[in-house]
């Protein structure tokens, strides 16, 4: 097959034709795409009308899969999957402030996946089989740009530094009945990418509580700052979703939120997602990842089961 890429904005997001994702790719055809996510970080793929052996067996081109969730049960028959719907935001939502509080503009809903686990997953992949005529985008946010766009002075202050992070079972939607599990690690507040060599500003506003070594003003006021700098359009890409339509993206090097606009559109929305098996991230110090709680390590294949 012919792989085409159409980049989506000058610094992050392509879509990809000439691919059918029902029949399997050879090694070229993975490498080709492994490529242009290291350049484009974020994948589009529209009218993938795929059966869960066949998303499974595309998420397997890239690696091992993890099982779906640390906290939240995955499909019986196919334990790699993980399945979200419109309506168990709109549930939180309704448990929430009023619609014209800060909530919605909150940049906790910015996150990478999983890295409260000491070794996230390097590829997440989601497909989008409910999709409302409007609303519900997915935005993701080149974490490298993010750091490039850093003055020299504040790269070499956060290259030395690491950041706790930490999530419980309660602080997911959907997470099993009476689920008391906390996983911690400590990650570089910079991660140099595996395979590019880029530093990546690693940042989950999601799970992030501090960064160690910092008096509690001090850190506040780091992670603010970059907080803010990650929510920055430049580094954006926005995914209008479409039915069948599936993004590929790297783990390592970009943060995502959405969908946007849930609590306002009534349509059934519901995606399902994948998430490839990654590594310890290692930052520009040489610091390796490890985990806090003594099982963060291995979190995700000893609460699910059976094991993918």
């Amino acid at each position: 097959m012919s792989l085409h890429l159409s980049p989506v904005t000058p610094i992050i997001g392509a879509e990809v034709f000439g691919v059918d994702l029902r029949e399997p790719l050879d090694a070229a055809a993975v490498d080709q795409l492994e490529r242009a996510l290291q350049r484009w970080k974020v994948l589009f793929f529209r009218d993938q009308e795929l059966t869960a052996e066949q998303f499974v067996r595309f998420g397997r081109c890239f690696g091992q899969l993890t099982p779906g969730h640390a906290f939240v049960d995955s499909l019986p028959e196919h334990p790699e999957i993980f399945t979200r719907s419109a309506d168990d935001y709109r549930e939180r939502q309704r448990k929430g402030p009023a619609l014209a509080d800060p909530v919605v503009r909150d940049c906790k809903g910015w996150h990478i996946d999983n890295t409260f686990l000491t070794s996230p997953n390097k590829f997440t992949i989601l497909h989008g089989t409910k999709i409302p005529s409007i609303g519900g985008d997915t935005l993701w946010t080149d974490l490298a740009a993010a750091y490039e766009g850093l003055s020299p002075p504040m790269r070499k202050l956060l290259d030395s530094l690491e950041a706790v992070h930490s999530a419980s079972g309660g602080d997911y939607i959907g997470s099993k009945a009476g689920i008391q599990l906390r996983y911690m690690s400590l990650h570089p507040l910079i991660r140099v990418h595996p395979v590019t060599g880029e530093r990546i500003l690693f940042l989950n506003p999601g799970v992030i509580t501090r960064i160690a070594g910092l008096t509690d003003s001090e850190s506040n006021a780091i992670l603010d700052m970059l907080f803010e700098e990650i929510t920055r359009p430049a580094y954006h890409v926005r995914f209008r979703w479409s039915p069948n339509a599936l993004a590929l993206w790297d783990n390592r090097s970009t943060a995502h939120v959405g969908p946007v606009g849930y609590w306002l559109f009534e349509e059934p929305r519901a995606v399902r997602r994948l998430t490839v098996a990654g590594d310890r991230p290692q930052g520009p110090t040489g610091f390796l990842s490890y985990p806090l709680d003594g099982s963060a390590e291995n979190a995700v294949e000893s609460h699910n089961s059976p094991k993918s």
